[in-house]
């Protein structure tokens, strides 16, 4: 695997010091990962920085709000704990930056990813169906940064932890060893006719082979992974029973009860809670809906939707004020789920 980071300075100028500031700004480089086998992964590493420079405005466009960095900056010294995120379904990278930024204001460093397939930019079909590849893609960034352009010298190896949505959630319930049950997933299929996550997975061609089923019912887990954070997820049924009872990470669960267009609870973050181990940290947020967790609308970002994608104008609808409310909520929950850990 060729590995590839740009930005020299990264190294070069890092801070010697280990005294971690009240706030630091965000420093951020792009990464990719290239791969013979034809899964070249690409995205971001924030970090803390102490280093003077213009700040740039990044992640975000006329509808999303962006967050401020500063470019291949010097990190910051000392040892730092390592979240890396996973966005959902159609999502990218750049969904939780906002995470992100409050993260690495605490001293961590973050890392974010596209998955091939179940990405913006990339909706490729042959890739989608391989859902057994977005927790290896996670595997796959952790050894990048761990040996990489000498981030991985500062990363507290029993501090490394997952953030996931919606379909990212799904994807740290398998690293935390969740084992996917085609059988049992068939069945509660047939008798939910109608389901979303059912739908969406028979659709891409889900564990239809042989190879693939026994791809997909494979342990995916990554023991390096010391907690997981698991933000509105789909896909719980997917899983088997006696492998989520056998879970023995730390993990929250954060669901979105407020959802006209979203997932039941009751079938997803409810449920995995009650198959998970006693001990799971559970919140439900009683203003989040299930694309709070994306960033800040732009002030005109609403108007925007409505004119150039109606039907999805409703995810910048409460999307300013309201979700900056939520986003504090959230901080709050995984920053005080981590710094325990």
């Amino acid at each position: 695997m060729k590995r590839h980071i740009a930005a020299t300075a990264f190294v070069l100028m890092s801070f010697a010091s280990g005294v971690w500031a009240e706030t630091y700004r965000t420093g951020v480089v792009d990464f990719k990962i290239e791969d013979a086998a034809g899964r070249p992964l690409d995205g971001y590493v924030w970090y803390p920085t102490m280093q003077e420079g213009a700040e740039v405005p990044a992640h975000g466009n006329k509808v999303w709000d962006q967050v401020m960095v500063v470019r291949d900056a010097g990190l910051v010294g000392g040892a730092h704990p390592l979240v890396v995120l996973s966005h959902g379904m159609f999502g990218n990278a750049n969904n939780q930056a906002w995470l992100a930024q409050a993260l690495v204001e605490d001293g961590y460093i973050v890392a974010a990813v596209n998955h091939p397939g179940t990405t913006t930019f990339d909706k490729d079909p042959d890739q989608r169906r391989m859902l057994w590849e977005r927790p290896r893609d996670i595997s796959r960034v952790i050894d990048y940064v761990l040996g990489g352009a000498g981030i991985g010298a500062v990363v507290e190896p029993a501090r490394i932890f997952i953030a996931g949505h919606s379909l990212g959630g799904f994807t740290a319930v398998a690293l935390a060893g969740g084992r996917y049950d085609g059988a049992q997933f068939d069945a509660f299929c047939a008798g939910h006719p109608g389901e979303l996550v059912c739908g969406l997975f028979d659709g891409w061609g889900v564990g239809k082979s042989p190879e693939d089923l026994a791809a997909m019912q494979g342990d995916l887990g990554d023991a390096r992974i010391a907690g997981f954070a698991v933000f509105d997820l789909g896909g719980t049924q997917s899983f088997s029973k006696a492998s989520l009872a056998a879970v023995a990470h730390p993990i929250l669960v954060i669901g979105a009860p407020e959802d006209i267009q979203g997932l039941d609870l009751d079938i997803e973050s409810r449920a995995l809670v009650a198959m998970l181990p006693k001990g799971v940290t559970y919140l439900e947020p009683e203003t989040l809906a299930h694309f709070d967790f994306l960033g800040l609308c732009t002030e005109a970002g609403f108007e925007i939707l409505k004119e150039e994608e109606p039907e999805d104008a409703f995810v910048c609808e409460k999307g300013r004020d309201e979700r900056r409310a939520d986003h504090a909520a959230v901080i709050d929950a995984v920053t005080t789920f981590f710094g325990g850990l």
